[in-house]
């Protein structure tokens, strides 16, 4: 597959509004790993203080890729390449697939593969799998998490695995926040160092967590 150089950094582009996006690699258009996918990006960005109450355009942006899937494998793909900006541009990008065969999806793989080297260079990802059965809760640090950072990306955090048979709204949301117990000050460090202390809004509780 043809590879693309990175998109533009921020430093490239002017500057921009810290971004938390969600890339979903299910096949199924509107699944349940995209819908758990917004979930965690929600409680990210509100843990991260990327959504100013005076914002005036969304924090949070999610590329489904069910929604692309037949073209981007075809010779021609500009919404593909459109997902893969908005990707790149992220601040903090949250990765969910479906495990399948103990590893992420080929639809995602084959979205990535439209990346050059250090395609996410830049980006402070959190990669999220959703499996039916326990023993697959490691295919995330096993698979995705070392190719996000083949890709250049920063993984400060251990995977978030989740149960499809626990991604009701309550059994969900104490789920992450209780990852968010350990992940949230290495996404808090990563973060300011990505955008710079000034564009995360913390408390001084969290400012005291970042500068440790």
């Amino acid at each position: 597959m043809t590879q693309h150089p990175a998109a533009p950094r921020p430093a490239e582009t002017g500057d921009r509004r810290p971004t938390v996006v969600t890339l979903v690699g299910n096949p199924r258009p509107g699944s349940r790993t995209l819908a758990a996918a917004r979930t965690v990006a929600a409680r990210v960005a509100d843990h991260l203080g990327l959504a100013p109450a005076d914002a005036t355009e969304p924090a949070a942006a999610t590329i489904d890729l069910a929604e692309i899937a037949t073209e981007i494998l075809a010779p021609e793909h500009p919404r593909a390449d459109a997902a893969r900006q908005i990707a790149a541009s992220a601040t903090v990008l949250v990765v969910a697939t479906p495990v399948y065969k103990g590893s992420y999806t080929g639809l995602l793989k084959a979205f990535l593969d439209l990346y050059g080297p250090d395609g996410l260079a830049g980006v402070v990802a959190v990669p999220v799998v959703v499996s039916g059965n326990p023993a697959h809760a490691l295919a995330g640090e096993v698979h995705l998490r070392p190719l996000l950072v083949e890709l250049g990306a920063t993984v400060p955090a251990r995977t978030l695995a989740l149960l499809d048979s626990r991604l009701g709204e309550a059994d969900l949301t104490s789920t992450v926040d209780a990852w968010l117990d350990h992940a949230g000050g290495p996404l808090l460090r990563a973060a300011s160092d990505a955008v710079g202390p000034e564009s995360i809004h913390l408390t001084a509780p969290e400012l005291a967590e970042v500068t440790r």
